[in-house]
């Protein structure tokens, strides 16, 4: 008889035990995610974030929402999410340029590099070097032609001090020997939005804020600053086809998660955001953006963030460039 009563009491407390335990393993993600994107519709992050909340939000069968938090040069964005609940739920959507340059840029940060985990690279881009048809050439040679023989008469826009777009130009500017002012906006859409209308003449930048005005005419691309021409702008030659081979500029979009986040959810996270990225609509629709899907595992990020947080120190140091 003690016996026949053990061994019950003995598979209750293990049926106890089990079924409490597989939620927990299993319970993320069980609400909506939110990716906070640091910039405004419209460019890179922004259309990196929206091919993959949807993909994503399939895969984990939970709602993805994006929410645009522009400002103070990314800072925002950043704040915001370095100081969310680390549960997997707030999530950052990652420019390259202000990962690895304010840092550089801005002493006293509200955050900073050990405040977030990396998840997943997801995308980059070379940039493209656009003009107001207004700008006498055709060719990269030309233009760099016309801006020495009118230095400051060109103005060239950018996403915000401190953005690929400035600190890329302003390179640009050193090994072409030529002067351009510099008018920061908050984001490609204000930036595109002027050089459309001829108010600034000049914009390198992503192919998704441009490609289409490139393709209708509306904008003039003199060169393309990745190794390899743009699929989407196969007309358009590469800076070192256009005779200026050390320049090249590429831009990079991660996602992140706050630093504390387990590394179960990041893991779960990590492997799913690459199911998303292999999609056939979801290369599709990078195809169509302009933008190079590229996945890369939270190691392999977190090592691309170490490397360029020192090269971009040191390239904002000898062009002299600061945060207004």
């Amino acid at each position: 008889m003690k016996i026949q009563h053990h061994l019950p009491a003995t598979l209750l407390a293990l049926s106890v035990l089990v079924p409490a335990q597989a939620p927990a393993q299993d319970s993320y993600p069980s609400k909506a995610i939110t990716l906070t994107v640091p910039n405004p519709p419209g460019g890179v992050v922004d259309t990196s974030a929206r091919l993959l909340n949807e993909p994503l939000a399939r895969v984990l069968g939970q709602p993805v929402v994006v929410d645009n938090k522009a400002g103070g040069s990314g800072n925002v964005a950043y704040g915001a999410v370095a100081r969310a609940k680390a549960d997997g739920y707030n999530l950052l959507i990652s420019y390259s340029a202000y990962h690895v340059g304010n840092p550089a840029l801005s002493p006293g940060l509200p955050w900073e590099a050990k405040d977030f985990a990396p998840v997943a690279l997801l995308t980059t881009a070379a940039n493209v070097i656009a003009a107001h048809p207004s700008v006498p050439a055709n060719t990269l040679k030309e233009f760099i032609a016309y801006l020495k023989a009118n230095p400051g008469k060109v103005n060239y826009a950018s996403q915000g001090n401190g953005s690929l777009s400035h600190i890329g130009t302003e390179i640009f500017k050193q090994q072409s020997g030529t002067f351009m002012t510099h008018i920061p906006y908050r984001g490609s859409g204000p930036a595109v939005a002027d050089v459309l209308a001829g108010q600034v003449q000049v914009f390198i930048t992503t192919p998704p804020s441009v490609m289409q005005h490139v393709v209708s005419g509306r904008l003039k691309a003199f060169a393309v600053t990745g190794a390899k021409r743009h699929p989407g702008l196969p007309n358009v030659p590469t800076v070192a086809e256009a005779g200026m081979p050390d320049f090249k500029l590429e831009a990079w979009v991660g996602l992140f998660a706050p630093a504390a986040t387990p590394p179960a959810v990041v893991t779960r996270l990590t492997a799913d955001v690459k199911k998303a990225l292999e999609l056939p609509e979801t290369r599709q629709r990078a195809d169509a953006a302009g933008v190079e899907l590229r996945y890369q595992p939270p190691e392999a990020l977190g090592q691309l963030v170490k490397t360029e947080t020192a090269y971009w120190a040191r390239t904002i140091k000898a062009a002299g460039i600061k945060a207004d």
